[in-house]
């Protein structure tokens, strides 16, 4: 697509990255502040229409919220408080498919933080994207291919 792209993992803290590699999952308060440095690349980049993806874990409705809105969105449930700038528009991409997959996906992952182990607490935490969020569900048990075809026939 010739897009920009950003895994949000690249972003975490040293502090989130350590708790994860010692199996503790992250709770809230540990990814706010890294949801809204993700927000702030986001907008730097629709900012100068530098099309975007970014590959973020973003479980719950709340994550979502604060990667649109950015850090107003934890101190308010509206999408846009006055004099702030609007809200970025965005098409999340739910990569859905059953734990065994994912696991062993995750199981041929080399030199990552985060252990298998904490994928069950992933599901625990996942708020499936429902109306009136923007975004597309797509199944993993597709191969390569379709899944990414799937996607681009959404964006384009």
């Amino acid at each position: 697509l010739g897009w920009k792209f950003y895994d949000a993992d690249d972003y975490h803290p040293l502090e989130n990255k350590k708790k994860m590699a010692e199996g503790i999952p992250l709770n809230d308060e540990d990814r706010i502040p890294w949801l809204c440095t993700l927000h702030d690349i986001l907008r730097r980049e629709d900012t100068s229409r530098q099309d975007t993806i970014l590959a973020c874990s973003a479980l719950k409705k709340m994550y979502r919220h604060v990667l649109i809105s950015g850090a107003s969105a934890v101190e308010s449930n509206q999408s846009e408080q006055p004099g702030e700038k609007p809200a970025l528009k965005i098409l999340f991409v739910h990569l859905d498919g059953p734990m065994d997959i994912i696991a062993g996906r995750l199981e041929k992952r080399r030199g990552h933080f985060m252990p298998l182990e904490l994928l069950k607490s992933q599901f625990d935490t996942l708020e499936p994207p429902s109306a009136p969020e923007n975004f597309i569900t797509v199944s993993l048990e597709k191969s390569l291919l379709e899944i990414v075809l799937e996607i681009e026939s959404a964006i384009l």
